[in-house]
């Protein structure tokens, strides 16, 4: 046992597998003492049991950590009440949340249909909302805490996860506005973008090299210490040995015209003064492109 979180209270969602697991037993390997939450549903939300999430308190407790599972969803506001709630009930207090539970169900745009939309939403960013409302509460009255997201690369766009890409954007600006909601009152909020193969991630086809799990955690421990108190409002990847910080979005480059533009104006002038900046999934579906057509196999 180390001491990095000694004496803090750590809440994870989806802490029964892959990175929630490795989060919770690294919380937990550090001090913390862990709420392990895991709806223990399959990949697209089926078949929920609460075994996930006691086979992790028993792992914590086995090595001499300390540790609460508990089994409820995270997509009701009631869930993610009871879920926070817990740590207050049983240590008095919340230090920090993580909310790394997720499911998937991958379609192309065209092809999606409201019920392969509604509940990636729901659990992705609603879920990080109902475990961050009931955390920031507790947390504005005590003047400090950690709130942290798990997003995606793909909240920069996906070619055939609309939804998740769609709810993984919706938890980075979450998680901006939590950090600058909560900054006066000494909360802080970032996200993680991790790259570990999980059992979410090995149902997607990639050309990315992936860490583990455990890789992802030592950034999440660090977040939650108090050394982190001056980090708040950023984004992480977070893949095997590198860690990568992401840029905060800001105009880049403007035109201006006397009075209201015509579209014949903007047409004038669009291409040269304000352009576009480059998408960098596009620009790799275009070398793909060009390479098919060449009868070449794209580098990854």
């Amino acid at each position: 046992m180390a001491d990095y979180l000694r004496g803090k209270n750590v809440v994870v969602t989806g802490a029964g597998r892959g990175i929630g697991r490795a989060v919770a037993m690294a919380c937990a390997a550090e001090g913390g003492n862990v709420v392990v939450a895991d709806y223990g549903v399959g990949t697209a939300g089926e078949d929920p049991s609460s075994a996930v999430a006691d086979a992790v308190v028993e792992e914590i407790e086995d090595a001499g950590g300390t540790a609460v599972a508990v089994a409820d969803t995270v997509t009701t506001m009631e869930g993610g009440h009871r879920i926070v709630h817990a740590a207050l009930e049983r240590w008095g207090s919340i230090d920090g949340v993580v909310c790394v539970a997720g499911i998937l169900r991958e379609r192309m745009l065209f092809k999606m249909a409201e019920q392969e939309w509604d509940p990636v939403i729901e659990t992705h960013l609603k879920g990080t909302f109902t475990v961050f409302r009931a955390a920031a509460e507790l947390m504005r009255e005590q003047r400090a805490g950690t709130l942290i997201g798990f997003t995606s690369g793909a909240f920069a766009g996906s070619v055939a996860q609309a939804n998740y890409s769609a709810a993984k954007g919706g938890i980075v600006s979450l998680v901006r506005s939590a950090a600058a909601g909560m900054y006066r009152y000494g909360v802080t909020a970032n996200c993680i973008a991790p790259v570990a193969r999980t059992r979410m991630s090995a149902s997607v086809p990639t050309e990315l090299d992936m860490g583990e799990p455990e890789d992802v955690a030592p950034l999440v421990v660090y977040l939650l210490s108090d050394a982190a108190r001056h980090v708040t409002g950023q984004v992480y990847t977070a893949n095997g040995g590198r860690i990568a910080l992401w840029n905060q979005p800001v105009e880049v480059r403007e035109m201006v015209t006397d009075g209201r533009w015509t579209p014949e104006q903007i047409e004038a002038r669009f291409d040269a003064d304000l352009g576009q900046e480059p998408m960098g999934l596009i620009a790799r579906l275009e070398e793909m492109r060009r390479a098919a057509a060449a009868g070449d196999t794209p580098n990854p």
